[in-house]
C-alpha cells in the first residue's frame, strides 16, 4: 500500500505543476496552500483534469483556486437558505404537537404521540431518548432553555427546538403519526413522504455546508420524485425515461427549496447563485460555464425556475 507522505510546501506546488497546472506566481501558490490547505483545494482538480488524469492544457492555478472559493460561497448561500428553512420546519413541528399533545416533556414526548408501529417501536424509543438527551445536555447551556427551566423547570417543544439538530428534526418527523405529518406536509403543498425525502437531503447537503466538503458536485443516495419543475424546464430523460439532472444533485436541492422557501426567499436565493455564477465564468477560461452546469446538474436555464408556479405561497 503506498502511504501518503508529507509534503512540503514546494514539493505540494511541484506536483501540481507537474500535473499541467501553469503557476505563474509560486509564491502566492504557497500562501494560499498553506491557508487553504493542499488537500482541500487539489480536491477540486476533477472538473479541469482530461482522461490520463492531467490538467487540460493551460489551467492555471487561479482557476482552480476559481473552483475553491466558488463552491465555499455556494455552500454558504445555500447553508443561509437551508437554515431558514430549518427554522420555518422546526417552528411548524413544535406548534402542531404542542397543540395537539401538550407543552410539557411528560406531554409532548410521551411515546402515545407517535407512530404506533411496532416495527418502529425501537426508532422511537431512541428520538426520545435522543430529545431527552438534549434537554440534559443542553437545558441550562443555552438562554432560553435555561430561562424555563429555572422560572418554569420545564422546556416547552417551542423552546427545545432551538437546541435540536436538523438531523434529529428530520428523524423526529419520520416517527410522527401519519396524519400529524400530512399536517406538516400540507402547510408545504407536499405529500408526506415527498417532505421525508425532501429532510433527509436537505439533512444531508446542511450537514456538508457545516464541515466544508464539496457541495457542487454532491450526489445524495436518496432521489427526488419527479416534479412540475423537471417538465417545465425540459429536462432531458435517459432511455429509461428517467429525468437526468434535478434527482439527485444539487439541483434537486434547489427544486425542494422552490417548494419550501417563500416565494421573495427563493427569489434571493437563485439570484446569489447566479452571482456565483458570473464570477466563475469571469474568473475561469479553461472550460465554459456548461461544463459547471452539467456537473451540478444545473439546466442551462435554471434561472426560469423562479418564474414556474407551484411554490410556497405561489
Amino acid at each position: 500500500m503506498n502511504k501518503k507522505e508529507f509534503r512540503t510546501l514546494d514539493e505540494q506546488v511541484a506536483i501540481l505543476s507537474n500535473k499541467g497546472l501553469s503557476i505563474s506566481n509560486p509564491e502566492k501558490v504557497k500562501d494560499i496552500l498553506f491557508r487553504e490547505n493542499y488537500f482541500f483545494i487539489n480536491g477540486y482538480r476533477s472538473l479541469f483534469y482530461t482522461k490520463d488524469r492531467k490538467f487540460i492544457n493551460g489551467t492555471t492555478f487561479d482557476e482552480l483556486y476559481s473552483l475553491f472559493l466558488f463552491d465555499r460561497n455556494l455552500r454558504n448561500i445555500i447553508f443561509k437558505y437551508i437554515l431558514v428553512f430549518e427554522n420555518n420546519i422546526k417552528s411548524i413541528i413544535s406548534y402542531q404537537m404542542s397543540k395537539k399533545y401538550g407543552y410539557m416533556e411528560k406531554d409532548y414526548l410521551n411515546p402515545r404521540n407517535f407512530t404506533r408501529d411496532m416495527k418502529e417501536k425501537r426508532r422511537v424509543e431512541d428520538v426520545i431518548n435522543k430529545m431527552k438527551r438534549q434537554i440534559r445536555i443542553n437545558g441550562e447551556k443555552h438562554t432560553a432553555t435555561f430561562h424555563y427551566i429555572t422560572k418554569y423547570h420545564y422546556i416547552p417543544l417551542w423552546i427545545l427546538v432551538k437546541v435540536l439538530s436538523f438531523g434529529l428534526i428530520n428523524e423526529l418527523f419520520g416517527i410522527l403519526k401519519e396524519e400529524d405529518q400530512n399536517e406538516i406536509a400540507d402547510f408545504y403543498k407536499l405529500s408526506s413522504e415527498d417532505l421525508k425525502v425532501y429532510l433527509s437531503l436537505l439533512s444531508n447537503y446542511r450537514n456538508l455546508c457545516a464541515h466544508e466538503d464539496i457541495v457542487y458536485e454532491h450526489k445524495t443516495q436518496s432521489l427526488i420524485n419527479d416534479t412540475i419543475y423537471h417538465e417545465k424546464l425540459n429536462i432531458p430523460k435517459n432511455d429509461m425515461g428517467e429525468y437526468t439532472k434535478g434527482k439527485n444533485d444539487l439541483f434537486a436541492l434547489i427544486i425542494i427549496l422552490k417548494q419550501v422557501l417563500q416565494a421573495d426567499r427563493f427569489k434571493d436565493f437563485i439570484s446569489e447563485i447566479e452571482k456565483c455564477f458570473d464570477l466563475f465564468n469571469m474568473n475561469v477560461n479553461t472550460i465554459s460555464i456548461d461544463k459547471l452546469y452539467d456537473k451540478m446538474g444545473f439546466p442551462n436555464n435554471y434561472m426560469d425556475i423562479i418564474d414556474i408556479k407551484g411554490g410556497l405561497n405561489e
